[in-house]
């Protein structure tokens, strides 16, 4: 026997579910209107800006005007872009290289239960959250040529920041030694998703420490290990602050990575266009390779 639902009834529940739908709506405008205005809007008129001719006078007056492709023209044809360009990538490279080895050791060494244990993680979470000025200038102290810490406990006196290679490496440890903290949380919680029964199992079959940590730990923390390089690469691949404050992309332009570049065209020669060419690429490669990683992991969950 079919029920009757009267139509006032129904016209009633409509209403409802659409005060309800724009209530929800409501309550998410805040948080588009925050990530429209300082996120959104920002890269959008960086983005233009690069393919307008934009000096002093263009930001004064209003009225730049549209080049095309001519900023990228130019920029893709100075071997100065391409240094800073292929310093970016080395400074990028190292920095997550030693920062995953140092957070997946430090993961593996708090995932084990000692007395203690909650505290010890507790303090080295001090050096991801420290403020990137104080974290470089502390580095660059215990790095100086004259008064350093270093130099004080080696009885040398090298220049650490004034020599090329040092000076990369130096940027590199530093840099790694802020991210380490958060490489190791990720790391940790992937460690903690891994069942002890494998471990037992394989101990049971005579595997050791060594063989356990190849055939389980690493593959297992695949998923955790490629979210954590590609977060630290992102986060590596735009670091301004540490390197400018360390060194000021020297010297010689050794530690000139794309954002020093960058901010030199823009507030050193004012060429704000070009430097927005600089700055867009830091925004292309990091989505490039984000968009490669999702790929590969939607791929790997079809399998």
């Amino acid at each position: 026997m079919a029920i009757t639902v009267p139509q006032q009834r129904v016209a009633t529940g409509r209403a409802a579910a659409r005060r309800t739908t724009t209530a929800e709506y409501l309550f998410v405008v805040p948080a588009v209107l925050f990530v429209g205005f300082t996120v959104l809007y920002p890269l959008g008129y960086n983005v233009v800006q690069s393919f307008q001719d934009v000096g002093i006078a263009q930001i004064v007056n209003g009225n730049a005007k549209f080049v095309g492709l001519d900023n990228y023209a130019d920029q893709f044809g100075r071997p100065e872009f391409w240094k800073s360009f292929g310093i970016s990538l080395l400074y990028t490279g190292g920095t997550v290289l030693a920062t995953f080895v140092a957070g997946l050791a430090l993961a593996l060494f708090f995932h084990r239960d000692f007395p203690g244990r909650n505290v010890l993680r507790a303090l080295l979470l001090l050096a991801w959250v420290l403020p990137t000025v104080v974290s470089a200038n502390v580095w660059r102290w215990l790095l100086d040529g004259t008064y350093g810490l270093l130099n004080t406990v080696l009885g040398t006196e090298i220049f650490w920041l004034g020599k090329p290679g040092t000076a990369m490496v130096a940027v590199m440890l530093a840099s790694a030694w802020s991210f380490a903290p958060f490489a190791m949380v990720l790391l940790l919680a992937g460690l903690q998703g891994i069942s002890g029964t494998l471990y037992e199992a394989a101990r049971i079959d005579g595997a050791g420490a060594w063989a356990q940590f190849r055939r389980i730990t690493l593959p297992l923390l695949r998923p955790v290990s490629l979210t954590t390089v590609l977060l630290c690469f992102i986060s590596t691949f735009k670091t301004f602050d540490t390197v400018f404050l360390m060194t000021q992309g020297g010297p010689g332009g050794a530690t000139e990575v794309l954002p020093v570049y960058a901010y030199k065209l823009a507030f050193s020669f004012y060429k704000f266009d070009v430097a927005a060419v600089a700055t867009t690429m830091l925004l292309v490669v990091p989505v490039v390779l984000s968009v490669f990683y999702f790929r590969s992991l939607r791929k790997e969950e079809t399998a």
